[in-house]
């Protein structure tokens, strides 16, 4: 029987812990046919370790989207183990704590320059390293949290995903012509490491179900992974620029 990614190869960011969305993105994908290359960044053991967690352990390729020589080598790297790319996951965001918890009118240019880099700009920084390999086109899919509205304690993270939003939508115009679709998943809040680190996170985390119309459960990514998937998958080919909320509802409910 076939899956959604066969014959498909992917390089997918983020997978720090298998609670991550990422993870669940990588086990999905190549449960439905798909190769992959993972990147990680700090803590490379522990992204090695949490590979072989998957159903067949893939290479991990260090990546700082804030090295240029990084991104330079990118390409040449993952071409090492694959011959070429269907697809691209953006599961990257950092912004200091300084940045986040309520410190909105306090923060520094500096904190909020490294935000946007590594959470915004990398979007951009990580398909232009990727699109020597996508000489078919394919897919780029994106990790989001809704931007249209002010969060408690997001912050300059709201910030930059609301920038965020705007670089796929650029991508988006810019890729096309090359036949590369960019699009975004808005995932409700799943408690990841990342979420973990946000002072003050659990304050919205805990009414999220209460608010969603189908209910939400925080420590469910899959969902929001089978939305990447399908997303990288062939059956949207029509599709670019394009937020896909898998929120249980929320972003569509009034207060």
């Amino acid at each position: 029987m076939m899956g959604l990614l066969d014959g498909k190869r992917l390089l997918i960011t983020g997978v720090l812990t298998d609670a991550s969305i990422a993870f669940s993105v990588a086990r999905l994908a190549q449960e439905e046919g798909a190769q992959i290359v993972l990147t990680g960044f700090g803590r490379m053991s522990l992204v090695e370790r949490i590979a072989k967690r998957l159903p067949e352990p893939p290479p991990v390729l260090e990546l700082d989207v804030t090295n240029q020589e990084h991104l330079d080598s990118l390409a040449g790297r993952v071409g090492e183990h694959l011959d070429g790319l269907d697809g691209v996951v953006h599961a990257i965001g950092f912004a200091p704590q300084t940045a986040l918890g309520g410190n909105f009118l306090n923060t520094s240019w500096e904190d909020v320059a490294t935000a946007v880099q590594i959470s915004t700009y990398s979007l951009k920084s990580l398909a232009v390293a990727c699109l020597p390999l996508m000489k078919e086109g394919g897919s780029i899919v994106g990790l989001d949290f809704d931007a249209t509205k002010a969060w408690p304690v997001y912050d300059w993270m709201g910030v930059a995903k609301a920038g965020f939003e705007s670089v796929s939508r650029y991508l988006a115009r810019h890729l096309g012509p090359q036949g590369v679709r960019v699009n975004l998943v808005a995932a409700g809040p799943i408690r990841t490491m990342a979420a973990k680190s946000i002072p003050g996170f659990v304050e919205f985390e805990e009414t999220w179900g209460d608010r969603a119309p189908l209910g939400w459960d925080v420590n469910d990514p899959v969902p929001a992974a089978r939305a990447c998937v399908a997303l990288l998958s062939d059956w949207f080919p029509a599709t670019t620029g394009e937020i896909v909320h898998v929120d249980g509802g929320v972003h569509a409910m009034g207060a």
